[in-house]
């Protein structure tokens, strides 16, 4: 049996080390619905639970019946495509309720997205090429919006900040966060380019200054 990492669920933290590591169980279909493919149905349930990372029995059928829908291929529920969905969700790692709800919308879309391009590649004609590249590529756009939601949950919405080539002179200050107030930006440039350019500016500023100094000087 495969193993899995630890899924940190709060209400699962009474489980053992072995249930936490050990893989979901698979989900097998009968003319009478499905069922979790476990010899102890309360130790498969608890595994699914923490697979799904959801809090309880009520959550993990909710996600578990969502992703058998999406899972239909060819108008029945597709136990493959329910194994690998699973699977995907259980490799992210969800880590609450927001969480496990988002990640099985992520790997719905993702099958929705490789059914699209089944559909592009096998078009017959120009309206079914079309319809199929519109929806995959709405689902291709949809999928890195919540790859970002679920990075945001998790970081709890701070905007991540990158620093680089920051130089601070003696008697400087440096600050790292975020600003809200408005703020001018001053460059200093002191590399011999910038003194070079600057040089004559300053010489021509001088003899201005010299030459008024000599017309007052006359005046007087």
């Amino acid at each position: 049996m495969d193993t899995a990492p630890d899924i940190a669920v709060p209400t699962m933290a009474a489980a053992t080390g072995q249930t936490q590591a050990a893989a979901a169980p698979r989900i097998k279909f009968s003319s009478h619905g499905f069922r979790i493919d476990h010899p102890d149905p309360e130790l498969g349930a608890q595994l699914m639970a923490n697979a799904l990372g959801v809090a309880d029995r009520d959550a993990m059928d909710g996600i578990l019946r969502q992703l058998v829908k999406a899972s239909v291929s060819g108008g029945k529920p597709c136990e493959v495509n329910l194994a690998f969905m699973i699977a995907m969700v259980r490799s992210i790692g969800p880590r609450d309720s927001v969480e496990a709800m988002l990640v099985a919308q992520m790997v719905s879309v993702h099958v929705m997205a490789m059914r699209c391009a089944h559909h592009l590649a096998h078009a017959k004609d120009l309206a079914q090429h079309d319809s199929a590249a519109r929806a995959l590529g709405r689902l291709a756009r949809t999928f890195p919006a919540q790859i970002d939601a679920l990075n945001r949950h998790r970081s709890h919405g701070e905007p991540a900040i990158t620093v680089q080539n920051v130089n601070v002179e003696d008697g400087g200050n440096a600050i790292v966060g975020n600003v809200t107030q408005h703020a001018r930006v001053i460059v200093s440039d002191n590399s011999p380019a910038s003194a070079a350019r600057n040089a004559p500016k300053a010489v021509g500023s001088r003899r201005r200054r010299n030459s008024a100094d000599v017309g007052r000087d006359a005046q007087a």
